[in-house]
């Protein structure tokens, strides 16, 4: 699959008057001055990748990460802070809610698996089943030693002393879900000319309207040192009636306890060759079915980047220049964006040798068409009366404080 010249056949979501798949047979084809040939990686019932090498020039790869490093970059993820606890304790909810909660299978028991699922993120701190038995025997929460808890030995646990577990444990970078850098680059009107010429390559290659594309998010930029990684994750969530979009959020009139970045399609630059590590990583791209607890088997954890990524369905190497794209939701049948795609699950892999350096261009679509529409609308509008122009696009600094890391 990694030949110059392998057979694609490729769908392509595009917008008339709303999102329909064309299907079309390609060798190579032309993103303004480059003629990209593009291989296909994985396909599957629901999701598939595209890798594209030389998408960016050496060039541009190197000076991404200038203007990156001349910005400066902050942690990704910060440590637990002291009041972790005190947040913890202001959570009101019954102790047989949290049982039903994590109880998956509804058997009236609590494998390690159906815990992890629900307390990876914990306090910052990615969870394994070592990290469950020594919390387990901390707060004797299992008399027999099993890794099982059943209710009976459930009802008599003090939720707290969990929490203050928690909140007692050294955490280091290399335990979070996350051990990176990052930064934002604008890349609307007035933006460098490389910045600009990304954005209209990438418009391109989605085959996605100027305002869809314009009125997404700015580029991430992402450092990965020795040691840096990003365990399985989905870069969007599914949106419920409780949960708004963040991008349609500025604009619309509702509210919301919850959002989430309603990030239709990811491409994914690779600006460096990586001397050790540091793959994406699709665990479960080409699996026929989905299903949650199935990430967890004899205590191996597909969605562990740190030490489970060569168990994963699909890894692409990082190379200098090549993008990898992929979309985050199927259709809906009618048009438009749908429900979010399990199979898009994906991770950064440990970097056990030198740097790594990526970027990410989201395109940013809500599955409200009618909150999409608008959006666009006001964003047009609010453009307009910024720059007294059509087309010079602000939404780079509207988007200023307001994303969100899953």
């Amino acid at each position: 699959v990694q030949s110059p010249f392998f057979f694609l056949l490729l769908s392509f979501p595009h917008f008339f008057g709303g999102i329909s798949t064309v299907v079309f047979r390609v060798w190579c084809f032309k993103i303004l001055h480059f003629t990209v040939t593009v291989a296909l990686v994985s396909v599957a019932a629901h999701a598939f990748a595209a890798e594209i090498p030389d998408f960016l020039t050496e060039e541009e790869c190197k000076l991404i990460v200038h203007l990156a490093q001349l910005k400066g970059l902050q942690k990704s993820q910060i440590l637990p802070t002291d009041d972790y606890e005190e947040a913890m304790e202001m959570i009101e909810i019954s102790q047989m809610d949290i049982f039903n909660l994590l109880d998956h299978n509804q058997d009236g028991q609590l494998q390690l698996k159906e815990v992890l699922t629900h307390t990876r993120l914990g306090n910052g701190r990615w969870m394994t089943p070592e990290n469950i038995r020594e919390m387990y025997t901390a707060v004797k929460a299992d008399p027999d030693g099993n890794g099982v808890l059943s209710l009976e030995e459930f009802k008599k646990l003090n939720i707290h002393d969990f929490h203050k577990y928690m909140g007692s444990q050294k955490v280091k970078m290399s335990d979070l879900v996350r051990n990176s850098q990052h930064t934002w680059l604008y890349q609307g009107e007035g933006a460098h000319q490389v910045m600009r010429a990304i954005r209209q390559r990438v418009m391109r290659l989605t085959r996605l309207p100027p305002e869809i594309v314009e009125h997404s998010e700015p580029l991430q930029v992402v450092r990965y040192d020795q040691g840096g990684h990003y365990h399985a994750h989905m870069d969007s969530g599914p949106v419920f009636p409780e949960t708004a979009c963040s991008h349609t959020k500025l604009v619309a009139n509702e509210s919301a306890p919850f959002e989430t970045s309603c990030r239709y399609v990811t491409v994914l630059f690779y600006l460096n060759n990586v001397t050790g590590g540091g793959e994406t990583v699709f665990p479960i791209a080409d699996n026929r079915t989905y299903e949650e607890m199935s990430l967890i088997q004899n205590d191996i954890d597909l969605r562990d980047t740190r030490k489970n990524c060569d168990k994963g369905n699909l890894r692409v190497k990082p190379q200098q220049g090549t993008a990898v794209f992929w979309y985050n939701y199927l259709s809906d049948g009618e048009g438009w964006v749908g429900e979010l795609d399990d199979f898009a699950l994906h991770g950064g892999c440990l970097v056990t040798q030198g740097t790594k350096w990526i970027a990410n261009n989201w395109i940013n679509v809500d599955p409200n068409r009618r909150r999409q529409l608008r959006f666009e609308q006001e964003m047009a509008r609010y453009a307009g009366a910024e720059a007294g122009a059509p087309g010079e696009w602000t939404v780079d600094k509207a988007y200023s404080g307001v994303h969100v890391e899953l």
